[in-house]
């Protein structure tokens, strides 16, 4: 899911979220804030928690801390809770929004169960938040496209014996360092980039350039049959290799560079100076 559907909005408040362990995790102190008419909600939460421990309430122990972005950019742990916790947590709350809130919450976590259900509609929902953040139709395709040769990618690897984390990420960075010379984060440095996904910042040449070594890795993976992460790890360097070779002979072609400094998502006019 990443960054994208980390916000959804009530009533014109943002309420940060996580998928964690198969359900949505929120914000606590976003959905306090939501619900008090306060400009003070972290010390709302905090007498909120000293006065339900004071009462024998165990709810404070089922909310836990999950890594959330801040508004400097930066993530720290927050305190987070489920569906249900938040539930029982609103029912501590003195607020005319908090039935509201309940609805609204309902609505959240059925919208994912239908998302689960039928994958189509979580790509639709993706869409339009691609599209509020200004990208093209023909660049969500892509990145869309992307996404599905991304998730081919790492179920053939788990099916290969890669372990998950630290092996992905190694593998990826020897098909980036094929395809690009650089590795993923070499890549967020060359555009200045924090926290924030590299690929919601490429064009449409470094999405193609991405989605063909990613695909061509599955691909000798599944043909040499590729077992354990010394094998994958040969099999994403050449799959990178194919993307990379591709890469130079159009550089060499239109005489222009695929790889830039510039973000996607910038002003109309600027975008179109470096198509």
């Amino acid at each position: 899911m990443e960054e994208k559907n980390a916000l959804v909005v009530f009533q014109d408040k943002n309420i940060r979220r996580i998928w964690f362990q198969n359900e949505w995790y929120f914000s606590v102190v976003d959905v306090v804030g939501a619900l008090i008419d306060n400009e003070r909600p972290r010390k709302y939460w905090s007498d909120l928690k000293v006065k339900l421990k004071a009462e024998g309430s165990q709810l404070s122990e089922k909310i836990g801390q999950l890594k959330l972005m801040s508004s400097d950019g930066k993530y720290y742990e927050t305190d987070c809770a489920n569906t249900q916790s938040l539930l029982r947590l609103i029912q501590s709350i003195s607020s005319p929004k908090a039935e509201p809130f309940k609805l609204w919450l309902a609505k959240v976590g059925y919208e994912r169960v239908q998302e689960i259900e039928n994958p189509e509609l979580a790509q639709e929902r993706m869409k339009s938040l691609y599209e509020q953040k200004g990208y093209s139709k023909e660049w969500i395709e892509k990145r869309l496209r992307g996404i599905a040769v991304r998730q081919e990618l790492t179920d053939e690897w788990k099916q290969r014996n890669v372990q998950e984390k630290v092996e992905f990420a190694i593998l990826t960075n020897e098909i980036s360092k094929a395809t690009f010379g650089k590795t993923v984060e070499e890549y967020k440095d060359f555009k200045g980039l924090n926290k924030q996904n590299l690929r919601d910042h490429m064009n449409d040449l470094e999405l193609i350039f991405t989605m063909l070594g990613e695909a061509s890795t599955t691909k000798i993976a599944r043909n040499k049959n590729a077992q354990g992460f010394k094998e994958n790890k040969k099999a994403a360097k050449e799959g990178g290799e194919v993307a990379g070779n591709a890469r130079k002979e159009l550089e060499a072609k239109s005489e222009e560079k695929i790889s830039t400094s510039k973000n996607y998502l910038i002003e109309p006019e600027k975008r179109k100076k470096l198509k």
